[in-house]
C-alpha cells in the first residue's frame, strides 16, 4: 500500500501540440508545479503516443508508409532471440537498461531528456514528477502485423511487447528518479474503450488482466507508483484489479459509468489509492472556452458528492485526488492547449482551499 496521497494536487495526461519544447515544459511547470510531466509532443512523428515506444521492438517495418511488425522477414526469428537475450540480461542484472534497447533514442526521447534537464537546473517545488507509456492492450491492438492483423492475436508478440513495454517502464522510472522525486508513471490505455465490443469479442478479460499487470508489477518493481489513464468508458473492474496506484479518468464525460463500479471506488481509496479526476474537458473546443474553473470545481463536488455516503467524507476524497484534464492535449490547438492547462491550475487553485 503506497504512502504517497494526491492532495488534491494537479498533474496532465502529457501529450501537447506544441513545437517549442522548452515553451512546452515551462506552461506545464507553471499549470502544474506540484507534479511536473514531460509531454509528448505529437507534432514530432517520433513522440506520437504508438511511435514512440517501438525503438527495440522486433520487426518494426513499413508497409504503405505504415509502421507494422514484419514477422515475415529473415530476420525475425533472429531479431526475437536478440531481444529475448538482452531482457533476460537485464533482467538478471548482467546487463544495465542505460544503453540497453530499452532506452528512448536521441528523437524518441528528444524532450524527455530536454524536460529532466531542466528541472535538474529548476529545482522547482514538486511533490513528484510524473512520466507516461503507452499502455500494452492498446500498442497490441493498435499495431499490426504484414497481414493487417493486430499483434494482440499473435502469441509470440503478446509476451513480446509487453516486456518490451515493462522495460521501457522501469528505463523512464529509473531517469526520472535522478530528480529525488516519487515518480509516478501512468498506462495509456484509450483503447481499452473498446474492450468488450464486438471489435475484441476473443480477448478475455484474463488476457488483459494479465497484459496489465506486468506492466504495473514492472513500475513497482523500481519504485514507482502505477497509474492508468482511460480516457471513455470501459470496464472498470480491469483498472481496480490490474494493482494500479491511481486510476485517471473522463470525469467530465463519463462519471455516470463510472459511479457505476461506486462499491469498487470505495474499496480502492480505503486502500489509500489514488483516482486522478479528468475534469477538465479537452474534446470540444467550445466546452473549453465556456468552462471556468470555478464552474469545474462546482461540477466536480457534485459528483465527488454521490460518494460521500456510508461515513466517506470530502476531504478524504480530496486527499486521495488528483486534478487532470480529461485527455492530453496533443489534437488541440496551441491555444485550446494552453487554456486547458490554465483551466487546470484554476481547478486546482480552488480545490487546494477544500483541503485547509
Amino acid at each position: 500500500m503506497s504512502s504517497w496521497l494526491g492532495m488534491a494536487s494537479v498533474t496532465l495526461v502529457g501529450s501537447m501540440p506544441h513545437q517549442d519544447r522548452k515553451k512546452a515544459i515551462e506552461l506545464i511547470l507553471q499549470c502544474a508545479p506540484e507534479i511536473p510531466v514531460w509531454p509528448q509532443l505529437s507534432a514530432f512523428k517520433a513522440e506520437q503516443m504508438m511511435v514512440q515506444y517501438l525503438e527495440g521492438l522486433p520487426g518494426v517495418g513499413d508497409s504503405s508508409g505504415e509502421l507494422v511488425i514484419r514477422t515475415d522477414s529473415a530476420q525475425f526469428d533472429q531479431e526475437l532471440y536478440s531481444f529475448y537475450e538482452e531482457y533476460l540480461e537485464v533482467e538478471a542484472g548482467t546487463k544495465s537498461l542505460t544503453g540497453s534497447r530499452f532506452q528512448m533514442g536521441e528523437e524518441t526521447g528528444r524532450t524527455f531528456y530536454h524536460f529532466v534537464e531542466l528541472l535538474q537546473q529548476a529545482n522547482p517545488p514538486c511533490r513528484a514528477v510524473k512520466g507516461q507509456i503507452v499502455g500494452p492492450f492498446t500498442l497490441l491492438s493498435g499495431l499490426k502485423d504484414q497481414h493487417d492483423r493486430a499483434l494482440l492475436y499473435d502469441e509470440r508478440l503478446l509476451d513480446v511487447v509487453v516486456k518490451h513495454l515493462a522495460m521501457k517502464a522501469k528505463w523512464q522510472i529509473l531517469q526520472l528518479q535522478s530528480l529525488g522525486l516519487p515518480v509516478i508513471l501512468f498506462l495509456d490505455e484509450p483503447a481499452l474503450a473498446g474492450f468488450g465490443s464486438s471489435a475484441f469479442i476473443s480477448v478475455s478479460r484474463e488476457l488483459v488482466h494479465g497484459l496489465l499487470t506486468e506492466v504495473v508489477d514492472a513500475v513497482h518493481a523500481v519504485g514507482g507508483l502505477a497509474g492508468v489513464h482511460i480516457c471513455a468508458n470501459t470496464d472498470w473492474l480491469l483498472a481496480f484489479d490490474s494493482g494500479v496506484d491511481i486510476i485517471n479518468f473522463d470525469t467530465y464525460n463519463y462519471f455516470d459509468r463510472f459511479i457505476l463500479y461506486k462499491d469498487n471506488i470505495q474499496q480502492f481509496l480505503a486502500k489509500n489509492k489514488i483516482l486522478a479526476w479528468g475534469i477538465v474537458p479537452t474534446s470540444d473546443p467550445q466546452l473549453i472556452a465556456r468552462e471556468t474553473p470555478q464552474s469545474l470545481v462546482d461540477r466536480w463536488t457534485t459528483l465527488a458528492g454521490r460518494l460521500c455516503e456510508n461515513g466517506v467524507d470530502l476531504k478524504d476524497i480530496l486527499s486521495r485526488s488528483l486534478f487532470t484534464p480529461s485527455c492530453g492535449c496533443g489534437s488541440l490547438s496551441e491555444e485550446m492547449a494552453e487554456r486547458v492547462l490554465a483551466l487546470t491550475r484554476g481547478v486546482g487553485e480552488i480545490i487546494q482551499t477544500q483541503l485547509k
